[in-house]
């Protein structure tokens, strides 16, 4: 396993992270709890130390789990996680202090510290954010004090899903440790200015999606389907598949001796930027956890292919609006039918 330095924090974090959203049991269906554990301590002993998890996934479940894997480790981990808004509508023109009040971040983060059994939280970050939320820094005041009480250790935000430009101001402003953004073989938009930023600044950053909520896998094709409730079934939806299908298949034609599956090309690619300080990968299996740390030798992709792969890049969203009336209907129509933890989470996939 190779090692990376996030950020101005001096944490030393594996390149390969482990994304915890899969096993918190809700969003992306079907994790069990036995194999989760099993894949979180094969991470643990294949040498990755960094986590990034949610109190929303699954209500503090990821956390759970993770914090559990923490407890039975010998070597040092690292977690992040990150603070919900209070309301998943958020939209432009909304105001920082409606969905991230003093209150509801002190909260949290004690409902996280407790959910992981730790006394400090390495790196608390805001599950969203907006660049016209620059103009109201009262959050940050909140987390550096709880920082000052030895809560949480760093300080970052997630981007929202494909802008990372959003985050540009605050990256330069040198507020903050570290920003969680969307970087793949397809949505490549955040190394044509973040990257910079962050490097020069001195802001960690972690990357996010490197398989395309699973279409870089390689394993959607236009017959897959997908869990009752899985939110895949709407970010797949209508004749998406297909076309990613198609896309992926583009890509085989670049496999060889640099990569030899279309998802060790999808991680290459994601681990290729400097800046980049850990590649979050999702992972449900201790199959998932070998392939994916098996990616951490130290190679990198050529400058060859790595033009190739520019060509590959493709604007769009999957998580537009298109789906979220379709989205929004059934949760209206079934939501007497589903636990509200589970009405939240559609909710916040649907903004997200």
């Amino acid at each position: 396993m190779q090692y990376r330095t996030l950020g101005r924090t001096g944490f030393r974090v594996s390149e390969i992270g482990f994304g915890a959203w899969g096993i918190g049991g809700a969003g992306w269906i079907g994790a069990r709890d036995d194999e989760s554990r099993a894949a979180l301590h094969e991470a643990v002993d294949r040498g990755i130390n960094f986590f990034d998890t949610a109190l929303m996934y699954g209500e503090g479940h990821s956390e759970m789990l993770i914090g559990d894997a923490a407890q039975a480790s010998r070597e040092p981990i690292y977690v992040a996680t990150k603070i919900p808004p209070v309301s998943s509508s958020v939209r432009k023109g909304n105001r920082l202090r409606d969905f991230f009040p003093d209150d509801h971040l002190i909260s949290c983060t004690e409902r996280s510290l407790k959910s992981l059994r730790r006394e400090w939280i390495d790196l608390q970050q805001l599950h969203a954010w907006r660049d016209e939320w620059f103009e109201d820094l009262s959050w940050l005041d909140t987390l550096r004090k709880l920082k000052d009480q030895g809560k949480i250790r760093a300080i970052g935000v997630s981007l929202n899903n494909h802008d990372p430009d959003s985050g540009l101001r605050l990256v330069t402003s040198g507020l903050i440790d570290a920003v969680q953004v969307i970087y793949n073989i397809f949505d490549q938009s955040a190394a044509q200015r973040l990257f910079q930023a962050c490097d020069r600044h001195q802001v960690g950053v972690l990357v996010r999606c490197p398989f395309d909520e699973g279409g870089l896998t390689g394993q959607v094709t236009p017959t897959t389907t997908f869990p009752r409730w899985d939110f895949r079934n709407s970010y797949f939806g209508g004749n998406r598949k297909a076309e990613v299908s198609r896309r992926v298949q583009g890509l085989r034609s670049l496999l060889g001796s640099e990569a030899r599956t279309v998802p060790e090309l999808a991680l290459r690619y994601c681990l290729a930027p400097a800046p980049v300080t850990t590649v979050l990968a999702g992972m449900r299996t201790v199959a998932h956890v070998r392939e994916n740390v098996a990616v951490s030798d130290g190679r990198r992709l050529s400058e060859a292919l790595l033009r190739e792969l520019a060509v590959h890049a493709w604007s769009r969203d999957y998580y537009a609006a298109d789906t979220t009336d379709v989205m929004g209907r059934l949760i209206q129509a079934t939501k007497q039918r589903l636990p509200r933890w589970m009405i939240t989470l559609l909710k916040r996939v649907i903004q997200k």
